[in-house]
């Protein structure tokens, strides 16, 4: 029988939509998303997408973990885990399903495959003329020494993974010689010019999170090194983001397709505002702990509400 970590789901009878939380374990996220969901008369289960399956022969198609054939009013996809490629290509292809199928999900597999793959991020927000760092994307190594043997004149590079979260993995590039072997990167190597400014207090960007086009939440992160993540030791600050910032972070959500995410900016050398990463799957305790809005209650109630809205359309028509 597949596992399915609907542990605290609310009443089954709840007369409320049924959102499905897409989770790998019950973590604070998804408490606390569970009660807002509850305090607005939704029922909200927790599901693991290495539960699910494709069936054809069901009705949907789909066998979904804790429900069957039958299918959630809403997905909202707060984290997936790793994987092989098999099992990550189904795991997405499910959300692609679901969106098939009508089904409203945050995010959708377009968004989750554009942030986290990096160098397609790094694509888009360029393409799309919004500050962000040169990059570089390549599986040979010795196109990778080509290309800091090139750029390093112009300062050092952040060797990240391609495929990675909360500054885990990441290292400072100087020479040829400092780049790991192909092993190390699954193969792939994935270059970004280094942007960090050291000021006074050591360093310093910001993280701001996004939903249904504004800015819910927003701060600082402070380090004694490079790699700013609250996961890695950054403490997170109160910050009042600016209109530049906001209007920033909202266009590169936009870019990348997603109803919410995390966006990572900072002040390069230039002065001038950078986005680093856009995460569509973004974590947010240490954000939490130093903003007053409730940011659970706040991304349940737009998806709330973007699902009624979408019932009314439909109504109409």
């Amino acid at each position: 029988m597949p596992h399915s970590c609907n542990t605290f789901a609310a009443d089954p009878v709840a007369p409320g939509p049924t959102i499905a939380l897409v989770v790998e374990g019950i973590d604070w996220h998804a408490r606390m998303l569970t009660k807002a969901f509850a305090s607005l008369g939704a029922r909200a289960i927790t599901i693991s997408l290495r539960s699910c399956g494709i069936e054809t022969q069901t009705m949907s198609g789909l066998n979904f973990a804790g429900l069957g054939e039958r299918l959630p009013d809403a997905v909202l996809v707060r984290s997936m885990s790793g994987g092989t490629f098999q099992a990550v290509t189904l795991r997405l292809g499910i959300l692609h399903a679901l969106r098939e199928l009508d089904v409203l999900v945050w995010n959708d597999a377009r968004a989750i495959e554009r942030c986290v793959d990096k160098s397609t991020t790094s694509f888009l927000l360029t393409r799309a003329g919004i500050a962000t760092p040169p990059a570089w994307a390549v599986e040979s190594q010795e196109s990778a020494r080509t290309i800091v043997r090139r750029e390093s004149a112009l300062g050092p590079l952040v060797l990240k993974p391609l495929f990675g979260s909360q500054g885990r993995g990441l290292k400072l590039i100087r020479t040829a010689d400092d780049l790991p072997n192909p092993d190390v990167v699954a193969g792939v190597y994935y270059l970004q010019r280094y942007v960090g400014v050291e000021g006074n207090e050591g360093f310093r960007d910001f993280r701001l999170l996004v939903s249904q086009g504004r800015v819910i939440a927003a701060m600082a992160r402070r380090a004694v090194n490079w790699i700013t993540n609250v996961k890695q030791g950054g403490l997170p600050m109160a910050v009042v983001a600016d209109k530049d910032m906001k209007e920033l972070a909202v266009r590169a959500t936009a870019v990348v397709g997603a109803e919410f995410a995390g966006v990572d900016i900072l002040y390069g050398c230039d002065g001038r505002l950078t986005v680093l990463e856009v995460n569509s799957m973004p974590a947010w305790s240490g954000l939490q702990k130093v903003t007053p809005a409730g940011i659970a209650l706040i991304l349940a109630r737009d998806l709330v509400a973007a699902l009624a809205a979408r019932a009314g359309r439909g109504a109409t028509m």
